[in-house]
């Protein structure tokens, strides 16, 4: 049973719901692209089925990486994996979202946004199952609190981003601290660094942070540059 008087299990479950928050606007996009053409009756019914189907996906998918997270070395692959996403979060958006189809019919709607959800979901699956350090319960609890107020807020969420982009900012810093310390913590490091000190996981949280704020800024930086000259 999770220990709700515990620090550290409300500092993981706001891990969670940062993560899902930062890492879902795109889920919001497909959402409003693939229903477009609907009535506004079926628009509301292909948005609950899409979000519905999709959700249950995605809660499957997260507990299986939680589950299976603790086996060596897949700590280290995941936040490796992890620090190229929160990287990936500071970079410049090369397509709208476009290729979306707009589907004609309700079934059609909900179809795309499941599977489009499926494609999509590989960077929450990993840093949820991260943040949730293997702790099932600990998941799904954060998975419930965070998914009703993706569902209901998404858009309110996304003006924010595009407002503040600080909120996006430090999204990417907790993915990279996420990333930090999954790898320090992998079973198969553990073996390799047995002497490490208990502030160690920390330490490497922080310096992903730090290297994913660094990297991302600079290739942020290049890629505008690059995008301008092309321009000129």
């Amino acid at each position: 049973m999770p220990d709700f008087a515990s620090i550290e299990f409300w500092a993981a479950v706001a891990q969670i719901i940062v993560i899902d928050v930062v890492l879902s606007g795109d889920n919001a996009v497909v959402i409003a692209l693939a229903c477009r053409n609907l009535t506004p009756e079926q628009r509301r019914r292909g948005i609950f089925w899409g979000v519905a189907g999709a959700v249950s996906l995605r809660v499957v998918l997260t507990a299986f990486a939680a589950l299976v997270m603790n086996q060596p070395w897949l700590k280290l692959a995941g936040g490796l994996v992890l620090l190229w996403i929160a990287i990936k979060l500071l970079l410049p958006e090369e397509d709208g979202g476009e290729d979306i189809e707009a589907a004609d019919h309700l079934w059609g709607a909900v179809k795309t946004i499941v599977v489009a959800d499926f494609v999509m979901s590989l960077d929450n699956v990993i840093g949820v199952a991260g943040a949730a350090h293997g702790n099932l319960m600990l998941l799904l609890f954060g998975l419930a609190v965070s998914i009703p107020l993706i569902v209901w807020s998404s858009q309110m969420i996304m003006h924010a981003m595009e407002r503040w982009p600080a909120i996006v900012l430090l999204g990417a810093g907790l993915l990279g601290y996420v990333a930090g310390e999954m790898m320090l913590t992998d079973a198969g490091m553990i073996v390799l660094l047995p002497g490490a000190p208990a502030w160690a996981p920390e330490a490497a949280g922080l310096s992903g942070a730090i290297l994913v704020v660094a990297l991302g800024r600079w290739l942020e930086r290049r890629m505008l540059a690059k995008q301008d000259a092309t321009i000129l």
